[in-house]
C-alpha cells in the first residue's frame, strides 16, 4: 500500500509541475504580446520585469539555427535578458501575438524540458509586417516559490512577410484585464 500512495504522490508532483510549467510559459507569452494585456502594465520597462520575474538568475536566452543565432544571440543572466528585451521593444511593434502549440513537457524531479512550436504575427507601426514560426525547446528549474525558467530557447520554423495593412482592427490598447464593472 505504502507503494502505492508514493507512486500516486509522485504522479500528482509531476502533473503538478507540469501545470505550473505550463502556466509559466502561457505567462511569458502573454507578457510578450503587444499590445500587452496585463492591466497596469503602461511601459516596457514594467513589462520587462515582470518578464525578468519568470527567470532564475542564472537563466540564458538565446536565438538558435542558421536564421536567429546572428539575429538574437545569447543573452546570459538576468541583466543581459533585460537588454535583449530592451532591444527587442524599441522595434517599434503595434501588435505580436504568440499562439502556442504542440506542447511537450518532460519533468525530472526539481529540473525539467519543454518544447513548443509557436506562431506569431508582428505588425510594425510603419504598416510592415511578418508571420513568424518557432520551435521553443525551454528549461525550468523549481525554486523554493514555484517553477522558473532556466533557459529560452528558440529557433526559426519561417519567416513570411505579410501584406501591408494585412490586419486592419487591432487595439492599441488591451483591456482584457481590466477590472469589470
Amino acid at each position: 500500500m505504502n507503494d502505492e500512495i508514493t507512486e500516486l504522490r509522485r504522479r500528482v508532483e509531476t502533473l503538478e509541475a507540469e501545470a505550473a510549467i505550463r502556466r509559466l510559459q502561457a505567462r511569458y507569452m502573454f507578457l510578450c504580446d503587444t499590445p500587452c494585456p496585463e492591466f497596469g502594465v503602461t511601459d516596457d520597462e514594467h513589462r520587462i520585469d515582470l518578464i525578468l520575474d519568470l527567470y532564475a538568475e542564472d537563466a540564458v536566452w538565446e536565438g538558435v539555427g542558421e536564421h536567429y543565432d546572428g539575429q538574437f544571440g545569447r543573452a546570459v543572466g538576468k541583466a543581459a535578458i533585460r537588454a535583449h528585451f530592451e532591444r527587442f521593444w524599441s522595434q517599434k511593434l503595434v501588435l505580436n501575438a504568440h499562439y502556442l502549440t504542440s506542447e511537450q513537457i518532460h519533468v525530472d524531479g526539481e529540473k525539467a524540458e519543454g518544447q513548443w512550436i509557436h506562431v506569431q504575427p508582428w505588425l510594425y507601426a510603419d504598416g510592415t509586417g511578418l508571420l513568424r514560426s518557432s520551435r521553443l525547446n525551454n528549461a525550468f528549474r523549481r525554486h523554493e516559490d514555484g517553477w522558473l525558467l532556466t533557459r529560452t530557447r528558440t529557433e526559426n520554423v519561417f519567416i513570411a512577410p505579410l501584406p501591408s495593412g494585412f490586419a486592419s482592427d487591432f487595439p492599441a490598447a488591451s483591456v482584457l484585464m481590466a477590472p469589470t464593472r
